[in-house]
């Protein structure tokens, strides 16, 4: 039955979305986070959803009479550059089977990216975009956090299996990333059962981050927690709420998860810690001898074998700076962290200038959150291997639609201010320049 529900609601969008291609950005959203299909048991499982939907929305974006218009601005450029990059570095990869199979992935996701920014570019849209991506992502966060409670925190917390976020540590980093947009939405409703449940979903997600026994995820969570705290509204409520759940949560688990988060302070007699260290050092050697880096799969046992300091500890990256560092060398990780700063920078300006709009304050308080956001996936990511999440490109198109939206705005406010004919303006100032010249001075005797 489950399965006949997802492809009866995919397939019967499909004239929906080539009618309004936006439409299938939030498709295409919802199965990509969500993945509806992943929680089926039968046909629908394998169903090419994604690839259906993709073809609906360029179809739909080819007929339309929308502005089709891509928003160029300086993250859009760097983010072009770093796909470029990528392509090169898997046309010189050291495992090019995997690595054109890893780029077959890549290329759809940044695809999507750019269509979205094409497609949402008015503050309604953008904020049906972030309500798709927090309630589908949260769906996990409320379940892994009833889960969690229901059982004592023993078990971990997964994701949906063969999926970006299927393990502990992706789930957690999905979810951290996930609370910023939920605290967005819940400070833009009014409704108070609405905000209620919202506040709600944020704490299963919270609690879910812990039940996932991740010790990058917990380094995350305390560190976007700050951060939120920090560029959120009523400081002191929610600092004080923070406080007292966390005290609460923490004498909750069981000494197992203690344990485990116990070995980030002595990580040097931890074999999982000291195996990413190792992996650290290989990406840091193959990206000193290959101006390329090892391309896209570049973290195999073999080629350990050849670059790891310790070459019989094979491990994978964990960290999204080293994972970019390994696959496409110095170049390829110059451009990951300048795409990020530059989307940082974007934000704070989209921050700036809607504070002269009223009707833009959510832009505003959208933006403050997707920061909350980066800082979690800067946090996090770097003990969790997710360099191409494609939530964290969702981020990216979100910070340049907010740009756009707030740009267009500030040139239309311009264009409806009168503007004064030139002639009028050089008379103005002349008639300024006689008045001054011809002014007669003061007598220099004093008054009586």
């Amino acid at each position: 039955m489950r399965d006949i529900v997802i492809t009866v609601l995919v397939f019967g969008s499909v004239p929906l979305i080539i009618y309004r291609p936006y439409i299938g950005i939030l498709v295409w959203s919802w199965l990509g986070y969500m993945n509806p299909h992943r929680l089926c048991w039968g046909f629908a499982v394998t169903m090419p959803f994604a690839q259906t939907t993709a073809l609906a929305i360029i179809i739909g974006t080819l007929i339309s009479k929308e502005d089709r218009k891509l928003p160029v601005d300086r993250v859009v450029v760097v983010l072009v550059l770093f796909i470029l990059w990528m392509f090169i570095t898997t046309v010189f990869a050291l495992n090019p089977t995997e690595a054109w199979g890893e780029w077959n992935k890549v290329w759809k996701i940044q695809l999507m990216t750019f269509f979205s920014m094409v497609l949402i570019k008015d503050l309604q849209r953008l904020k049906w975009l972030i309500w798709t991506i927090a309630v589908s992502l949260g769906y996990y966060g409320i379940k892994g956090g009833i889960f969690t409670i229901l059982t004592g925190g023993n078990y971990k917390v997964w994701g949906p299996a063969s999926t970006f976020i299927g393990g502990n540590n992706e789930i957690g980093l999905a979810l951290i990333m996930t609370i910023p947009l939920l605290r967005f939405l819940q400070m833009q409703t009014q409704r108070f059962w609405l905000k209620a449940g919202l506040l709600g979903a944020i704490g299963c997600c919270a609690i879910a981050i812990l039940g996932t026994h991740s010790r990058g995820a917990l380094l995350g969570l305390l560190i976007m927690g700050g951060s939120l705290i920090l560029k959120g509204k009523n400081k002191f409520f929610f600092g004080l709420l923070a406080l007292v759940g966390g005290m609460l949560l923490y004498q909750f688990m069981p000494e197992s998860w203690h344990e485990r988060m116990g070995t980030i302070k002595t990580y040097e007699k931890d074999g999982s810690a000291m195996g990413r260290i190792n992996a650290w050092g290989f990406a840091i050697n193959v990206a000193k001898d290959r101006l390329f880096g090892g391309g896209f799969g570049a973290f195999d046992g073999f080629w350990f074998q050849i670059y790891a300091p310790n070459p019989d500890d094979f491990h994978d990256a964990h960290s999204i700076y080293f994972e970019v560092l390994g696959e496409h060398g110095f170049i390829g990780l110059a451009l990951f962290l300048l795409l990020g700063f530059f989307t940082w920078q974007n934000a704070s300006r989209c921050i700036a200038l809607s504070k002269k709009y009223p009707d833009l304050q959510q832009l505003g308080n959208l933006m403050r959150m997707v920061q909350v956001s980066l800082v979690g996936y800067a946090s996090s990511g770097a003990f969790l291997g997710l360099a191409y999440f494609d939530f964290y490109y969702h981020l990216v198109a979100v910070v340049v639609i907010g740009n756009y939206i707030v740009n267009t705005r500030a040139a239309a406010t311009t264009a409806e201010q009168p503007q004064e004919a030139p002639a009028n303006a050089r008379l103005r100032e002349l008639r300024s320049f006689v008045r001054t010249s011809v002014k007669p001075e003061r007598s220099a005797v004093p008054s009586k």
